[in-house]
């Protein structure tokens, strides 16, 4: 007889076979619950990775059997249980509303991963083992489309960004951050399959699910990481030079943020000076370290100059800069050099604002929505080449705040010959939890693509990444801090670097044929038991 739960056989008439059943609607509800609160679990600042995977077996166990429209709803249930809390951090200066419609558009992706979860069903159910891999190719579509739609999608809570203690976050090296979360999702499914039973008829043929659970891990801990290539060794600072206060109003005094930076680059100059600190060969500003544009106001490209020549290093400012059409704006990652000031042929200008932050979509119909759209008076341009920045000691691949959580972004940089990746950001207007999130991740960039990674941000966390993911050097929240750092530059390349975006396109190909194969499933009628 087939293995069943407890729950799923329907009592049937005489000479009827028993339908397959899913579970009790109470206790689906609970599950879908459950998923969402053991998915947060998983990210910082809680870090409990190993409930990611719970959290996927949860909701499978929850979707299955069920129809397509029972599946989207607990789908949906999950999702608001786990994106409600973890961007909570989007409510802290610009009020309800927008939290609420981006918690709500994101549970909306998790809907549809629960309709597909259901759709399945049949096809898992005529192949036990199938459910372990249609959970996970499943996941990975949801977070494809999630990572791209609307307006350049919002990658926030990929299950690979769970994974920074993990030994899984070793397979990012080889295919990016859709092979960690099919790893993720895949330990979901065996889960979900090894209590997919009766617990009172034990069948030896359960050990298999817990095998392959054990093989996934024993896999992830064969992969290699570590610098690829042998580059030299570079020193470099982290300036977190604080804000007056946090909140959206934060650049409103703007020359005092310029001026906390200047003033610890300064400091660390004396320290150097004094044989209390190695001579950095760069120093690296956060985003908005600098929001008055300082290739035209002299005052304050005097005052980086200042810093640049005191401390003999080139510094890499975060600066809004005018331009270059009438009334338009960038957010850049700008080269200052000793000597010489800025020098404009290594400017990186952010490629993806975002939405509704730096510039605003239907402006026009967002304002009936919420005024607060009105406080982003002009829209930044954004850049059409990659962060590739020369400082003469190293070649960085400088990516802007939330830029990190994009593939393609980040290795770009990193084709493009960048040694040492570079994440700029503003913490300002969020709290430490939403710097925590970005910090994992960094982790998985640095693995990734094996190269030395830092985030510097005005506020914490800022900090340095070796290419194993492990953080050296964080610092507080809402504090200044200066941090200084060897780093060895890396030099040679990853599957993951090398192959980009093919292996999320061949694990959305073979998404797509599971969904395939449960649709000519559904068409033929269930065998008895």
């Amino acid at each position: 007889m087939p293995v069943t739960t407890l729950n799923e056989v329907r009592p049937a008439a005489a000479g009827t076979p028993p339908s397959p059943r899913p579970l009790p609607l109470a206790a689906a509800v609970a599950l879908a619950v459950v998923a969402g609160l053991a998915l947060l679990a998983a990210f910082p600042p809680y870090g409990w990775w190993p409930l990611a995977a719970v959290g996927v077996a949860a909701l499978a166990a929850a979707a299955h059997r069920r129809r397509a429209r029972a599946g989207a709803a607990l789908g949906f249930l999950t999702g608001v249980t786990l994106f409600a809390p973890l961007l909570a951090w989007t409510n802290l200066h610009t009020g309800y509303l927008p939290w609420v419609l981006l918690s709500l558009s994101q549970a909306a992706y998790m809907a549809l991963l629960g309709a597909a979860t259901a759709y399945v069903s049949p096809l898992v159910d005529r192949r036990r083992a199938l459910w372990p891999v249609a959970t996970a190719l499943l996941w990975v579509g949801q977070e494809a489309l999630r990572d791209r739609t609307p307006f350049g999608g919002f990658p926030w809570g990929r299950l690979a960004f769970s994974q920074g203690d993990s030994p899984l976050l070793r397979l990012a090296g080889l295919g990016g951050a859709p092979l960690v979360t099919v790893a993720v999702a895949l330990a979901g499914g065996l889960l979900a399959t090894l209590s997919w039973r009766s617990w009172r008829r034990p069948r030896p043929h359960t050990v298999a699910p817990a095998v392959g659970l054990a093989a996934v891990v024993a896999a992830a801990l064969a992969v290699p990481v570590g610098v690829r290539g042998g580059g030299e060794q570079v020193t470099v600072a982290i300036v977190q030079g604080n804000v007056p206060r946090l909140g959206l109003d934060f650049n409103a005094q703007r020359q005092a943020v310029l001026d906390n930076h200047v003033e610890a680059t300064l400091g660390l100059a004396r320290q150097v000076t004094a044989g209390q600190a190695r001579r950095p060969d760069l120093v690296v500003w956060p985003e908005n370290s600098s929001d008055i544009d300082p290739l035209r106001d002299t005052t304050a490209g005097a005052r980086i100059s200042r810093a640049a020549d005191t401390i003999g290093a080139p510094i890499l400012v975060g600066a809004v800069l005018r331009g270059p059409g009438e009334g338009q704006v960038r957010n850049a990652g700008l080269l200052w050099r000793p000597g010489s000031g800025p020098d404009t042929g290594q400017l990186y200008t952010k490629r993806h604002p975002v939405p509704f932050a730096e510039y605003v979509p239907m402006r026009n119909l967002a304002r009936m929505v919420s005024k607060q759209v009105d406080r982003i008076r002009a829209d930044f341009v954004p850049g059409d080449t990659p962060g590739v920045l020369r400082t003469g000691d190293a070649v960085l691949g400088d990516v802007i705040c939330f830029e990190v959580a994009y593939d393609g972004l980040v290795r770009d940089t990193v084709t493009g010959g960048a040694e040492l990746l570079v994440v700029q950001t503003n913490n300002a207007t969020f709290d430490e939890s939403e710097a925590l999130q970005q910090m994992a991740m960094v982790r998985l960039r640095a693995v990734e693509h094996g190269r030395g990674a830092l985030m510097a941000s005005t506020v914490g966390v800022s900090g340095f990444v070796s290419p194993d993911g492990r953080v050296d050097g964080a610092t507080g929240f809402n504090t200044g801090a200066v941090v200084v750092r060897q780093i060895r530059l890396g030099t040679g390349s990853t599957p993951a670097t090398r192959m980009g975006v093919w292996p999320e396109v061949a694990l959305l190909v073979a998404a797509g044929l599971v969904l395939a194969g449960a649709a000519v499933r559904r068409r033929r009628p269930v065998p008895p038991g």
